[in-house]
């Protein structure tokens, strides 16, 4: 254990020292893996993981619902989202910011990303609350917070990393948050609404729609509801009926999604010049993200062989500690973390620790990782690694981050509680996946 634990301290030292989060956890856990076994042994656990990684038929899913979001992106439904929602809540104080929190979650069902949401609707929604002379803070604060929403709802990119991490079911996974996105989006409303309480001038009422507007508003986001349904129909069986009888893996849905994203892109104008770009973009994540798997199953072995999850488990149970007082110092040193690491690494970082503690436990593993997620997700806006506000501080160059941090402030507050209910209520997790499967 005591291995284990200098490995950790090890690897937070050299991230801090700037060296990337993948090379950190793979040369720390080779080193340990030699100290414990033998250099020979270190040498043939990495070579079998990279190779083993490079041949995993898995994890195509990953590149496949990156390259489904660029394409979406490149179609531009980002700006119809936006204007739907903006038809039904646009009139409201603060309706604007609403919408885009309404619009983030629609195109997150079809992105998977947070910052690609966050940097996408802030070129749609940034000037339409600038035009209602909406505060800066409040308006860079919904964007940035409604961003968040992309490593929840499904597809997500951080789940598919997190199911094939701990080899749980990405369908359950997927279904399971559902609901705590949609709570994600009802919490969120509420900030605003708390915001325009405050201050009643930082969200001005824009103009109401009529009905007739919002029925064309509806009938022009019809790309992204067949999207939807192609994907997660075929993955979740409501299309397996005659004469369609779709049912796809995860693997075959990213792919049918892909496909029909590219197809949807092109028929809205897409060039040749931003397919390219999205087969590069999707290239260099995926390398990206494939580096930091690797890194964190060499780190993951490592940490096996020293034994920390068993020596964790011990400590449980000979100082009798509750497993609900586990969790909650689980989601604690996941908050304090969240301070200073990003939300892959964060997550990469400490799952190979956690999750054998955890199901041991007798926790179920969807649950947690809701959990696992709905904290990375706070981490996103919370200071002073705030990722999603760093992207808009990018973007619009002219909003300082200090005040895009004051003004994510309720949103992160919004989180917290949605964290508690769903640890208290684990059924608002798993009800969906004990319906569905």
């Amino acid at each position: 254990m005591i291995e284990a634990l200098i490995g950790f301290a090890a690897v937070l030292l050299l991230v801090l020292l700037r060296m990337p989060i993948a090379f950190a956890m793979g040369l720390v856990g080779m080193v340990g893996y030699a100290h414990l076994n033998s250099y020979r042994g270190a040498i043939s656990m990495v070579g079998r993981l990279i190779i083993d990684t490079s041949q995993n038929y898995g994890l195509s899913v990953v590149p496949l619902f990156i390259l489904m979001g660029l394409f979406v992106n490149k179609g531009g439904l980002s700006k119809q989202l936006y204007q739907l929602s903006f038809a039904f809540l646009g009139h409201l104080r603060g309706g604007l910011a609403m919408a885009t929190i309404v619009a983030c979650a629609g195109f997150s069902a079809i992105c998977g990303s947070s910052l690609a949401t966050a940097a996408t609707m802030s070129k749609v929604a940034m000037p339409e609350m600038r035009k209602y002379r909406y505060a800066d803070s409040l308006s860079t604060a919904s964007i940035a917070a409604g961003g968040t929403l992309g490593i929840l709802i499904p597809p997500s990119v951080i789940l598919v990393i997190y199911g094939l991490l701990t080899e749980t079911s990405i369908g359950k996974l997927f279904i399971a948050g559902v609901i705590p996105g949609i709570l994600g989006v009802g919490f969120y409303l509420l900030a605003v609404a708390w915001t325009i309480y405050r201050n009643p001038q930082a969200g001005p009422p824009g103009e109401r729609s009529t009905w007739p507007m919002r029925l064309k508003a509806l009938v022009n986001v019809w790309a992204v509801i067949l999207l939807f349904i192609l994907v997660f129909g075929g993955l979740y069986g409501v299309l397996n009926f005659w004469p369609l009888h779709l049912t796809f893996s995860p693997t075959e849905a990213a792919g049918m999604g892909a496909a029909g994203a590219f197809l949807i892109a092109v028929f809205r104008g897409m060039r040749w010049r931003d397919t390219y770009d999205a087969l590069r973009e999707t290239a260099r994540t995926t390398a990206t993200l494939f580096s930091v798997l690797i890194g964190a199953w060499i780190f993951s072995n490592f940490v096996n062989l020293a034994g920390l999850p068993e020596s964790l488990l011990a400590i449980v149970t000979t100082n009798d500690m509750s497993p609900a007082f586990v969790i909650f110092f689980i989601i604690l040193i996941y908050l304090l973390l969240g301070c200073v690491f990003e939300s892959l690494s964060m997550l990469l970082l400490t799952v190979p620790i956690f999750f054998p503690l955890v199901t041991s436990l007798g926790f179920d593993p969807v649950w947690f990782g809701i959990l696992v997620v709905v904290v990375t997700e706070i981490s996103l806006i919370t200071p002073p690694v705030g990722l999603n506000v760093f992207v808009l501080k990018g973007v619009l160059g002219d909003v300082s981050t200090g005040t895009i941090f004051r003004g994510v402030t309720p949103f992160w507050v919004a989180d917290i509680f949605r964290l508690i209910l769903l640890a208290a209520i684990p059924a608002l997790s798993l009800w969906l996946p004990q319906v569905m499967f």
